[in-house]
């Protein structure tokens, strides 16, 4: 007989989330925490300390770290704070991206090397430090977030599609090898979600102009998804939430698409 258990609670878990001083991994971390879980904000901005520091007067447990997710001294300097607070890392958000749209004969190598280095050196440096913990400790859960155009190709984003496709199946890869060990790895794919880098995007791609404001881009950017809308950070985060619950205790290796049904 199956009886119900909370399975959401993350009571007594710690976790990293890079990307969380706005955005989505803003709306992670605060749900993480909701659920009981202690997280470490990770970002170069500095609102990463602002948004701990409002968790930690609701009663809950965070803390802010300064992270350049593309510096190893930097992702191992933040690591070791969490450790030194905390003592363990069950739960690693890779969340933390940048996009510069523009094809490949545009890009400029800083721009394809910064795009890269965010998004895939980021989840590599990340997960490279935080798996022999998660190992040590007897298991955990990362979710490294791609993107429907991680799936598919898209236009204007040569170095974005790159890094995106890459991660895809980095997760995929990183299942197999640390399976064993007990760290499920799986992805999260957003389709165009409410964040300050898909306003970014208009403005990069002239979609957004004298013509067309900020909120009418925004909402053209939902009118072919089947709901009819883009996604909020909440959505996302609900879907992080599950991978990195016991809730998905069976599930690794996968890729979650959470964009409206854009990619059906």
């Amino acid at each position: 007989m199956i009886h119900k258990q909370d399975l959401l609670t993350l009571e007594g878990k710690v976790a990293i989330i890079t990307g969380a001083a706005s955005g989505i991994g803003l709306a992670t971390a605060q749900l993480l925490s909701a659920h009981g879980a202690k997280v470490a904000l990770f970002d170069v901005n500095p609102q990463g300390q602002k948004e701990a520091d409002k968790l930690c007067l609701e009663g809950r447990k965070a803390m802010f770290c300064t992270c350049d997710v593309a510096s190893a001294n930097s992702v191992q300097e933040a690591v070791k704070s969490v450790m030194n607070t905390w003592e363990r890392v069950d739960i690693l958000f890779n969340n933390a991206g940048v996009t510069v749209r523009k094809t490949v004969v545009d890009l400029t190598e800083e721009e394809w090397d910064f795009v890269l280095n965010v998004g895939l050196k980021g989840t590599f440096l990340l997960s490279k430090y935080v798996v022999p913990i998660m190992a040590a400790q007897g298991g955990g859960s990362i979710i490294n977030t791609g993107s429907g155009w991680g799936l598919k190709g898209g236009d204007l984003a040569a170095a974005y599609c790159a890094v995106k496709g890459g991660i895809v199946n980095l997760t995929r890869a990183m299942a197999i090898d640390h399976g064993p060990q007990k760290i499920r790895v799986n992805s999260v794919n957003p389709g165009d979600t409410d964040t300050s880098m898909l306003r970014d995007e208009g403005v990069q791609t002239g979609a957004v102009n004298d013509s067309v404001s900020e909120n009418e881009y925004l909402a053209e950017c939902g009118t072919d998804r089947p709901l009819k809308r883009i996604g909020m950070p909440i959505d996302i985060a609900q879907a992080v939430l599950y991978l990195a619950s016991d809730l998905s205790g069976w599930v690794t290796g996968t890729a979650l698409v959470v964009d409206g049904g854009g990619i059906a």
